[in-house]
This record gives C-alpha cells, sequence and structure tokens, in this order.
C-alpha cells in the first residue's frame, strides 16, 4: 500500500470528511461516500485531473468504454476538458485506470470493487462490469459538484475502498397504477436509484385505479383500463364515476416504452421486477373484461372513490378462462422483462364475493378446498405453474402465506417481519419490506407541516432497523426494499419529494454491513447528500429538520405536548401566544409542554445555534387534543 495513505480512526468511526479544490482559492470540505463503503482508508494529498490526465481502457469492451465516457461526461461538465481514452498511459502523465479483473482478491462479489487513488493515479477494479458501475458512482460522489470558477482541472482525494453490498436484493417500488407517471420520469427515477446504488426496480403496474402495461392480446386493457375520470383533492373521498362521465385521466406503456426503459435500467444494473396485483385489486382489467370477477357487472375504473367490499375486484379463481387471460398476460409480460422475477400481488384480496358466489362455492367443494384462504392458495399455485412454464419465479407480498405458500414462492414481507420470518422458517426466500421502516408513502414530518397522506414514517425509523431479523437463516433473506405508493402522490416532483431522502437510509441499510451503519454519521453526511440532490434536480424532503408535537393527558386529564426532531443536537423555540418563535422564545429541554386551558395555538421551531433549520409548526389546540387520545 502506498505509504501517503493513513488510517483515521476516530474520525472514522462517524464520518470522513474530504478536501477537495477546484482551483477556485476556496477548500470545501466534502463527507464520505453512501452508502458506507466497507473500508475506507485516508490519504493526504490529492489526485488533480487535468490536461495532463489521460482515461485507460482495455481494449474490445464496448460497456467498459460505455461507462468510460460516462466518467468523461462528468469531468467534462466540470472542467470543459474531455480526457484521452487510451490503451495504455504513459509514464509521465496522470492516468484513471478501469480494469476488470475476474481473479481480484480484495472482493468475490460480483458488485464488489476496488478504488485506489494516489497521487499520479486512479484504479478502479472489479470482477464484473456491475462493480465497475457502483465503483463509478463512488467515484462520482467525490468528484466536486461544480467549478463556478471555470478552470478545466479539479481534483480528488487520495483514498482506498474496499466495497461490495450486503445484500443482492435492494429495491425501490414506484406505482404507477395509482397515479400515471411517464416514461421519462421513470427514466430519471431509475437514474436516481443508480446514484445510490439500488439494483432493483419493483414496478406496480396493475391495479384497481389503472392497467399501464400494453398486452397485445387484450387491447382493451389499455384502451379501457388504463384510463378513468379526473379526481383531485383527498384520496377515498373522490366521488365515483358518474354516467357518462368521460375518462380521460391515466396512460400506460407501449411494448416499446418498456423495452426501451428495461434496456435504459440495465446499462446502469438495475433488474426491473413487473407487477401484475392479482387476484385482488384487478378491478381495472376487471373493467375492460367484466367476465374476469365473478359477477361480471360492468364497473368503471376507479378513480380514488370508496368502492372496497363494494365493486368486485377480485378474479374468479374458479373460471378457466381467468387463467387462459393470466397465461396470456404473463406470456407477454415474460418476453418484456429479461430478470428472473414477476411479481403477482397476492396481498388485501377480499373474500366476500366468492363467500356469496354459488359459483366458486361449489368449485370449492369440487376440489376439496377447505375455505376461502385455501383457495387464494390454489389460485396461486396455478400462477406459479404459469410462471415456471415462462422461466420466471413467482414473488408475492406476505398474504401469500394464507392457505399455503406456492413451492417455488419468494415472499415479499410488507406487514412487518412475520410474514418474512414465518416464509423463512418454510425454508422460503425472503424480502423484507415491513411498512413501518420501508412505505415512502407516509407521513415523513409532523402532519401540519406535509402533504396530506396517512401513519408515518421518519427518516430515523428508516434507518434504525435490520433486514434480517434474529431467529432465521439469513441466506434465505435476499434483501429489503423501500415501496412508494402513490394514492396521495399525484404528480412526479412530489415522487421524488415522498422518496428522498428516506431512500438514502436505506441505500445504507441494504447495501452497508451492519458494522459500519451509525446514525450519527448519516446525519453528517446528509448536508452535503442534499446538495447532491440540488445538483441534479431531484425534490427532497428536509422534514427531518422539523419539529413533530405529539400530545397526551396527564393524570389531572391536562394536555401536555412533547416536540422532537429526526435530526439530534437541534435546539427547538416554541410559543403559546400565537408569535413565532425564535431564540429569545421558550427552550424546549424535553420536559412536557402544559398547554393550559385558553391556549388555542402552539408554534415551534428548530434552530441549529442561531439560524433556523426547520419550517415553523403551528399545532392547533383541537389537534393536540386529538393527538392526546
Amino acid at each position: 500500500m502506498n505509504n501517503n495513505f493513513y488510517i483515521s480512526r476516530t474520525r472514522y468511526l462517524f464520518v470522513l470528511l474530504w478536501v477537495f479544490t477546484c482551483y477556485t482559492g476556496m477548500a470545501q470540505i466534502k463527507p464520505t461516500i453512501l452508502p458506507e463503503p466497507v473500508s475506507a482508508i485516508a490519504g493526504t494529498g490529492a489526485f488533480i485531473i487535468d490536461e495532463h490526465t489521460s482515461l485507460i481502457i482495455p481494449p474490445d469492451n464496448p460497456e467498459l468504454m460505455r461507462l468510460g465516457h460516462r466518467v468523461n461526461e462528468w469531468i467534462n461538465s466540470l472542467t470543459g476538458y474531455t480526457l484521452p481514452v487510451k490503451y495504455k498511459a504513459a509514464a509521465s502523465e496522470r492516468s484513471i485506470k478501469i480494469i476488470l479483473n475476474p481473479t481480484l482478491k480484495t472482493t468475490s462479489n460480483e458488485e464488489g470493487y476496488q478504488l485506489s487513488i494516489t497521487n499520479n493515479e486512479l484504479k478502479l477494479q472489479a470482477r464484473e462490469t456491475a462493480g465497475i458501475f457502483y465503483g463509478l458512482q463512488t467515484i462520482r460522489q467525490l468528484l466536486p459538484l461544480s467549478n463556478e470558477a471555470g478552470k478545466s482541472s479539479c481534483s480528488l482525494p487520495i483514498i482506498e475502498i474496499v466495497d461490495y453490498p450486503r445484500f443482492k436484493w435492494r429495491g425501490l417500488m414506484l406505482d404507477v397504477s395509482r397515479h400515471f407517471f411517464s416514461k421519462d420520469f421513470v427514466k430519471k427515477y431509475i437514474d436516481d436509484m443508480a446514484r445510490y446504488k439500488f439494483n432493483i426496480f419493483h414496478w406496480h403496474l396493475a391495479d384497481d385505479q389503472g392497467w399501464r402495461i400494453e398486452i397485445k392480446s387484450f387491447p382493451r386493457l389499455t384502451e379501457v383500463g388504463a384510463w378513468r375520470v379526473p379526481r383531485t383533492g383527498q384520496w377515498w373521498s373522490f366521488e365515483p364515476p358518474q354516467k357518462d362521465e368521460k375518462a380521460t385521466y391515466g396512460g400506460y406503456y407501449t411494448q416499446q416504452d418498456i423495452r426501451e426503459i428495461v434496456a435504459y435500467a440495465a446499462e446502469r444494473h438495475i433488474t426491473i421486477v413487473p407487477e401484475i396485483d392479482v387476484p385482488g385489486h384487478s378491478l381495472a382489467a376487471i373493467a375492460a373484461y367484466p367476465y374476469l370477477s365473478d359477477t361480471k357487472n360492468n364497473y368503471y375504473v376507479n378513480p380514488g372513490s370508496k368502492f372496497y367490499n363494494i365493486d368486485d375486484n377480485t378474479l374468479n379463481p374458479a373460471d378457466e378462462r381467468v387463467y387462459t387471460f393470466l397465461e396470456k398476460v404473463f406470456t407477454e409480460i415474460a418476453a418484456l422483462f429479461p430478470g428472473d422475477y414477476i411479481h403477482i400481488g397476492g396481498d388485501e384480496c377480499t373474500k366476500q364475493f366468492w363467500k356469496r358466489s354459488t359459483m366458486i362455492q361449489h368449485f370449492m367443494k369440487q376440489q376439496g378446498i377447505q375455505d376461502e384462504q385455501a383457495l387464494q392458495s390454489y389460485f396461486i399455485k396455478r400462477v406459479e405453474k404459469i410462471l415456471k412454464k415462462n422461466q420466471k419465479k413467482l414473488i408475492g407480498w406476505d398474504e401469500i402465506l394464507e392457505g399455503g405458500l406456492a413451492p417455488e414462492a419468494t415472499v415479499m414481507s410488507w406487514r412487518g417481519i412475520q410474514g418474512g420470518i414465518d416464509a423463512a422458517k418454510q425454508g422460503h426466500q425472503v424480502i423484507f419490506t415491513p411498512s413501518e421502516n420501508t412505505y415512502l408513502d407516509l407521513y415523513q414530518g409532523d402532519p401540519q407541516l406535509e402533504p396530506d397522506t396517512y401513519s408515518m414514517l421518519r427518516l430515523k425509523t428508516a434507518y434504525q432497523w435490520n433486514p434480517v431479523p434474529a431467529g432465521i437463516d439469513s441466506t434465505l433473506v435476499l434483501g429489503g426494499q423501500g415501496n412508494l405508493w402513490t394514492e396521495s402522490v399525484p404528480t412526479e416532483r412530489h415522487a421524488e419529494y415522498m422518496t428522498w431522502p428516506r431512500s438514502l437510509a436505506l441505500s445504507e441499510i441494504f447495501w452497508s454491513p451492519s458494522s459500519k451503519q451509525s446514525w450519527t454519521s448519516f446525519q453528517e453526511k446528509l448536508a452535503y447528500h442534499y446538495k447532491i440532490l440540488d445538483a441534479a434536480h431531484i425534490n427532497y424532503s428536509r422534514a427531518a429538520y422539523d419539529v413533530l408535537a405529539t400530545a397526551k393527558k396527564d393524570q389531572q386529564q391536562q394536555l401536555l405536548a412533547y416536540l422532537s426532531t429526526d435530526i439530534d443536537n437541534l435546539d427547538i423555540y416554541y410559543t403559546l401566544d400565537n408569535t413565532n418563535p425564535d431564540t429569545s422564545s421558550a427552550h424546549y429541554t424535553g420536559t412536557p409542554i402544559l398547554i393550559p386551558k385558553g391556549i388555542y395555538q402552539l408554534r415551534a421551531q428548530s434552530f441549529n445555534g442561531n439560524t433556523a433549520v426547520g419550517k415553523i409548526l403551528i399545532v392547533p389546540r383541537d389537534v393536540l387534543e386529538k393527538r392526546a387520545k
């Protein structure tokens, strides 16, 4: 190892700070990489990138050449200079070397890499191109964000990194059924995922509120199922479709769109897992083809109005035509998505319509099926056989455990972790995505400050959990995933706002060794990574800096308020006299605040020293009263 490397043990416990310069005359401090590498050793000095630097890429490797071109794009955006690409470096020049090394000893992981930066050379090595790609994402974070002086050089810190992921499934899910998002946005979402080393894009393509993928065997799925009447406001409060009202809101992806997005994701080492949610959540398909449900009623695609147990959104598991339909649908989908898995949903399937159906009850008696949960298990097992014919594996939400798992099913555990534990104990592979830690559609701050949604997932809660519960075989845990359901996410910018920064937290949970995970360190990284998000034009939330108010009643039924922030060591100031707080207001010390009768409003704000860092929280008394119940 180069002599100018050293281990800064105390600083590395929390965060490594790099100093870099683009010859602007001002040193800038930059946090360490996110997600945290397996090993990073800091050195002194800098590697200068200028007109005396070359990019060294072995010949006859188009993918490495494409990745090298991306490096050149980043450097050109900073310096205006494009590095010459060579096969071999001259002795007198600095070089950036990108090397595939199948015998690399520092990591045997196909997604792992080794990055060595000295004064004269940057060397990135990996066994596979996936490792090269992830190493480049690390380099991207080490590069300056901008070159305000317009100089033709910049620098990187001296550092040596060995890195590889903890899990092979590091996913984010985007629901495009509740609200449709453009092809260009889906690509941007995939780009943003790749920055932080996610490798699975779970694409929720069909639900009660829209069918979003062209199926040539069934054109009405997109002619009818992709469109609903327009509504704006609070989800589940919408008016149902009215007679003769035109369905103008929606959209879908053509098969050519799908191929284009799949190829785009593959270039970024992201596998797309499509989801068609069955046997429940199928109203959009049933609106297009009413014979798919037992009731065979002519339904509308749901616009966000209440319909559960009112409209029959379940496929008929006793009708062979349903399985013919699914075989054709999944055969077309399997041809579009080269990954190993297809997600079939299996969640929240009401059994009310099956219980009322004479046909279905007769079928259950004929087949010796004991109850409706066992009937759903029968259905899922039939679907698994269809997928296996197409060389695909089945994934379902943890409800597929009910009535008995399909023989080779992988379980995605969302109702807490128990479903995943139960599946693993039966020898099945599992992906942990408990709603309380990974559901990105939940409030991320005080509801008085945030757009309308439900429940709550704070940034700290997204960070502080372990995807490997005690007592199970860890080799059966594929990894974890964050999920963005979009009932309350009507726009692309808001989809980003709900995704970030909680997905920064998840990226570190899914990639970094548990021994390298530190909430303290993660907080220290946030400020710089917010700058990265800003530079990439990614919308994000700063709710972690905002005050959250909770309340309860004491034994005398007096109203007490409690204040907190996700970010540690901030000062909170508050008022009860309807004025905006500042650092001269009452300082919250952790002791509950008594809200006397006659006080109708609490105001609070977080500060770092004398600087306000959070929004002003205003909570009316009646809201505190409700929270105290």
